[in-house]
């Protein structure tokens, strides 16, 4: 037999494969890209992902190991996977093993099978004798199929109150049998007709649709409420119809569910869901319907960009310009750019759609790289809100509150209509201290304060966790006075059931909303009608449907005005106009007041006189003006470690490589094609008892800035001496801080 190994991906921070001797017996027909093997990798038991075979290796014959086992007959990623794997590993600058982790579900990693997603069913048999069952919980059960539907999933029957060993009494008389089997979700019967669509619904329908049949990056720019969704739900039907699947992705869990509900009540086809609230085996299930075909729909995460769709006929992201679709940790992809990869590989149309877009994709959509389509006017009939900004410079506050805002809020209650109260702030209050000595609860483990809870009553750190009880006394001088400082959703809702008795105060946040289940019940809550005050964070600011909701108060509006980031006025522009367009999206016109102490601010000025667009505009051309992304392409190593000068040396002997390596490279040049920035220390610089700093770098083309980047990682890859710093790349990095 001819020698040959097995090149393996193994999970592991490695950026390189590992080779393997086949299995006894084996040859290399039986190993093809996209198995799963087990291998022995020091005194780990690893799953692996087969990436070829190869007659000869750079290892030592008797260094070798073989493979413990071949999980797999045929491949469980197929070849677009695989190459999309392979961009991923190299835009990133990512481990190819860790990248191939993220295309299949936990339990598939774990090793187990594809039947594993599968649930015991019965199945009414064609050819069945006359029936004589006695008893009367037989003759029930027997109804259900006879009468209603000729196959029901175990769990259904068993949660009816039928038992197995009924079930198996009607299998031995030979009218039912059991089988194992992939279920689907379920289709809904009876369905919603489709609204009208207005003249600019209509147009942007036409000039996507034109492309329906070929790769086409689409940002749809639609004011809040102007239908981005209706023309959604006709792109999928035409999708549908040309026997396809459709790829919806949305930012964040709580959208799920409502989208879901709006597909399902579309579509006659099952609608598949995924995102991280599930646990493993619906995750599983989910992939499969998708990977299989039976699922016609998928919606979810942004990991859901990695499910196999063979008929793939459109992806559609919603609120593209959320910061949720780029992953912080691990693999930092960017779910929006992958789509877009995928897209193309795919040879299908993607929408992009946003009342607010990122300015990186405005920019193409600008210079013509994507079709842009406009939707200014809401649907419907219905008004933009008014937007005012009302300084409280100088002036009194009653629980936070402008008295101006507290008389508005009462006469939109009293019309029976609801107001949404804007703090993106969690907890009671954001600052405990001491009234005598200035004493501050600080985290044991970061560069930050404690955040004061009363629902339980303790102090919580949400940067890395930790938690304490609350001081009686000051620890410092021993003084009793000590309170929080600020406001945070708790203390709103308890001071606005005080102002407001005779109304519901209901408060959305992390806190209140742990469960996809506690969101659908607060969500039926509130559409059920009915005055009342909803106080939440950007939770509430992601595409939520609230027809009663007429005003919006935003607090605490110039949190964003003075960041050091400088995309900290885009995302404060973003998060303004979310907030604002929850009001006025029925019949009922809305308002929305912000309180700000810069009442004179011009750019918030100028997104409240002309819109997020023309901000945009004018965002662009600073960016421009200082060679900032989207007009440059940015990188970001960060470096950790809990003691500090490690951290800040590891960087600087970083920087120093890639200037030598710049230098050896551009002899001559004027002008280095990468810039440079640090190493420095993270804003907030200690975080879960690391220190951490950063090395930011700058290029105009993306070709100098990766080529760098690949020379760092390789080079701290061999760094030997400083192994108790972790590092990590950031390839166009959203956070800054």
């Amino acid at each position: 037999m001819p020698f040959f190994v097995v090149d393996i991906a193994l999970p592991l921070p490695l950026r390189r494969t590992f080779d393997y001797l086949p299995l006894d017996g084996e040859t290399h027909e039986h190993y093809r890209p996209g198995q799963r093997v087990r291998v022995e990798f020091g005194r780990q038991l690893l799953t692996g992902i087969v990436l070829e075979c190869r007659s000869e290796t750079e290892v030592p014959h008797n260094k070798l190991k073989p493979l413990l086992e071949r999980l797999d007959d045929e491949p469980l990623i197929n070849e677009e996977s695989l190459s999309l794997c392979r961009w991923l590993a190299d835009y990133y600058h990512h481990s190819m093993g860790e990248v191939l982790e993220h295309m299949i579900p936990t339990m598939l990693r774990r090793g187990c099978d594809l039947a594993e997603a599968d649930e015991r069913v019965w199945i009414k048999n064609d050819y069945h004798p006359e029936p004589k069952l006695r008893g009367s919980k037989q003759q029930a059960l027997w109804r259900l199929f006879d009468e209603e539907q000729d196959e029901w999933p175990h769990s259904e029957l068993t949660g009816l109150g039928f038992t197995l060993a009924q079930l198996r009494s009607l299998a031995d008389a030979g009218l039912i049998r059991e089988q194992q089997k992939l279920p689907l979700p379920t289709v809904v019967t009876e369905l919603q007709e489709s609204h009208t669509l207005n003249a600019q619904q209509q147009d942007a329908l036409k000039a996507i649709a034109a492309k329906a049949d070929q790769f086409c990056p689409v940002l749809l720019e639609g004011v809040t409420g102007s239908g981005k969704t209706e023309v959604y739900l006709r792109l999928i039907e035409s999708v549908l119809e040309q026997g396809k699947q459709a790829l919806v992705l949305v930012p964040e869990i709580g959208l799920t569910p409502q989208t879901v509900r709006r597909f399902q009540a579309r579509f006659d086809v099952p609608v598949a869901l995924l995102h991280s609230g599930l646990n493993d085996r619906e995750r599983l299930q989910g992939w499969r319907q998708c990977r299989e075909g039976g699922a016609r729909i998928l919606i979810g995460t942004r990991s859901a960009a990695f499910t196999p769709m063979p008929d793939l006929g459109l992806i559609i992201l919603d609120e593209e310009h959320d910061g949720s679709f780029k992953q912080q940790d691990g693999l930092r992809y960017s779910a929006r750019d992958f789509a877009l990869v995928r897209a193309q590989r795919a040879g299908v149309p993607v929408v992009l759609g946003s009342a607010t877009p990122s300015l990186e994709t405005l920019n193409n959509a600008l210079s013509g790289k994507y079709l842009h389509v406009k939707l200014t006017q809401r649907a419907g009939g219905a008004r933009a809100p008014g937007m005012k900004l009302h300084s409280i410079l100088h002036q009194p506050l009653t629980a936070g509150f402008a008295q101006p805002v507290l008389n508005k809020m009462y006469e939109h209650l009293h019309n029976h209509k609801q107001v949404l109260v804007f703090i993106n702030r969690r907890g009671f209050a954001p600052l405990l201290a001491c009234r005598d000595c200035g004493w501050m609860a600080e985290c044991r483990h970061c560069d930050s304060r404690l955040t004061l809870h009363h629902y339980p009553p303790h102090l919580h750190c949400h940067h890395c966790d930790f938690q304490q009880g609350i001081p009686a006394i000051c620890p410092s001088c021993g003084s009793e006075q000590v309170e929080g400082i600020g406001q945070g959703t708790e203390k709103i809702q308890d001071e606005l059931q005080s102002l407001f008795p005779d109304f519901p105060v209901r408060r959305v946040d992390r806190d209140t909303v742990r469960t996809k289940a506690a969101f659908d019940e607060l969500y039926d809550d509130i559409h059920d009608g009915g005055p009342c005050i909803l106080v939440g964070t950007q939770m509430l600011a992601k595409g939520h449907h609230f027809p009663d909701v007429t005003m919006v108060v935003i607090l605490d509006a110039d949190a964003g005005l003075f960041s050091s980031d400088f995309r900290g006025m885009e995302h404060s522009a973003q998060l303004i106009c979310q907030v604002a367009g929850r009001a006025g999206r029925a019949e009922a016109p809305g308002e929305v007041w912000i309180q700000t102490l810069y009442a004179d601010h011009p750019q918030l000025n100028l997104l409240l006189d002309s819109g997020y667009h023309a901000l945009a505009l004018s965002l662009l051309q600073e960016r421009q003006l200082q060679q900032l992304p989207p007009f440059s392409h940015m990188g970001l190593l960060r470096a950790e470690c809990e003691e500090r000068h490690l951290a800040q040396q590891l960087l600087q002997n970083a920087r120093a490589y890639a200037q030598q390596w710049l230098q050896s490279q551009h002899a001559g040049q004027k002008v280095s094609p990468v810039n440079l920035l640090g190493p420095f220390p993270a804003i907030m610089e200690r975080r879960n008892g690391r220190f951490r700093f950063q090395l930011q770098f700058y290029a105009g083309e993306r070709r100098a800035l990766h080529r760098l980047a690949y020379v760092i990682t390789r080079y701290l890859e061999n760094e030997k001496t400083l192994r108790k710093v972790r590092w990590n790349l950031d390839i166009d990095p959203l956070d800054c801080l």
